[in-house]
């Protein structure tokens, strides 16, 4: 007897991260894998990264489209909405045996509530991280309480997750699946970058990626302040290239990808906007730049393998644990402009030459399947709190 393993995804960044464990899965003679595709990667906007999936072979069971063309709250709600309404009935037509939820967006959170009400059993991937200046903070931990395994990166986060109730011996501390994608990708070279980006790359080179802060204000503030010291880097050093990454579908995305045309169509011959790199370009990329710059949990998470310094701006990634590539940099646009100037010193790069990844050495696709191989058949997902002794 086979078990049925459904994986759902909504983004690109996610789907980049689930791929290791995707094929660990599809190439067990235990396991019979279901996929389903939903959100960013069925959206024109976000560049229909679904066909990212089928480049690599893997069949989608089903494409749920439930993204609003909007990019407000209310949209946002609206999106979660759908897919309560949507997700519900493919679950009872596959019944899966386990799905699998990675992180903490608004579109898993709609899919881990409509399992949790089907009883079909959650393991979720990244549960206990810390991300205070974004919507995702809250969502991360309501779906680890919908969940019934967990898999962390880091053991602070399998601390935080067994606090926030969850039985430790459901908590399994595994690494990031990023390390996996690194040690098993085939890299493609500056010269084969430069033909499939249809880019040259120059003297001083930036990967930038930028997602909404909590607030309008704030969002609007960072892309300004980010873009004002990337055209004043430019003035000063005319032999330079930003590539950027669309923003994700969170409230405010209009804000910043609209600021960001703006600003390729003004210097077409310095930057260029790409709707999505995947997997593969985005880090063969981001082993050839100087620096990335942004707020994406990407930057922070990959970047420490290959040394390359990080400016991250504002709140979105405060509270997750940073490597020491990390400059952490507030919105306003002096200090955006001293962390760039300091990303790129011979001082700052010759500190983190040996900088060591947090999150973990590899492997972590095969872990996370192995164990949950372990606990199948799971016959009653229902969980007790479980209650720390702070007296021991």
């Amino acid at each position: 007897m086979k078990y049925r393993i459904c994986v759902f995804t909504g983004t690109r960044a996610e789907y980049g991260l689930l791929r290791p464990l995707i094929q660990e899965i599809k190439s067990d003679k235990d396991l019979e894998l279901k996929l389903i595709a939903s959100c960013m990667h069925l959206s024109p906007e976000f560049g229909l990264t679904y066909k990212e999936i089928e480049k690599d072979k893997i069949e989608i069971n089903e494409k749920i489209e439930i993204l609003m063309s909007s990019a407000t709250s209310i949209g946002t709600i609206k999106s979660i909405g759908v897919g309560l309404i949507s997700f519900p009935e493919i679950l009872s037509n596959l019944k899966p045996d386990l799905s699998i939820i990675l992180g903490d967006r608004f579109e898993a959170l709609a899919f881990a509530i409509s399992c949790y009400f089907l009883k079909i059993p959650i393991a979720h991937l990244y549960g206990g991280e810390v991300t205070y200046g974004s919507f995702d903070e809250n969502i991360r931990h309501s779906i680890t309480k919908l969940s019934y395994l967990h898999f962390t990166s880091t053991e602070e986060y399998r601390k935080r997750v067994i606090q926030l109730g969850e039985d430790p011996k459901r908590v399994f501390n595994v690494g990031s699946l990023s390390i996996d994608n690194i040690k098993k990708l085939i890299f493609l070279n500056r010269k084969e970058l430069e033909e499939k980006l249809s880019i040259k790359f120059k003297k001083i080179n930036f990967l930038i990626t930028y997602h909404p802060e909590m607030s309008e204000e704030n969002t609007e503030k960072g892309i300004e302040n980010l873009l004002k010291s990337l055209e004043d880097f430019y003035n000063s050093e005319k032999d330079s290239l930003f590539i950027f990454t669309k923003s994700n579908a969170d409230p405010y995305n209009n804000i910043i990808n609209l600021k960001i045309e703006e600003f390729t169509k003004k210097y077409p011959s310095n930057s260029v906007l790409f709707d999505s790199l995947g997997e593969v370009l985005y880090l063969s990329t981001m082993k050839e730049v100087n620096a990335i710059i942004g707020n994406s949990s990407s930057g922070i998470i990959y970047s420490s393998s290959f040394k390359i310094p990080v400016v991250n701006i504002g709140d979105r990634q405060k509270g997750r644990i940073k490597p020491q590539n990390v400059i952490d940099s507030s919105i306003n646009y002096s200090d955006i402009k001293k962390a760039i100037k300091k990303s790129l010193s011979h001082e700052f790069i010759s500190t983190i030459r040996f900088t060591k990844n947090p999150y973990g050495v590899g492997n972590s696709a095969e872990k996370i399947k192995n164990i949950i191989k372990k606990f199948l058949p799971i016959k009653n997902p229902v969980k007790i709190f479980f209650d720390i002794n702070h007296d021991k």
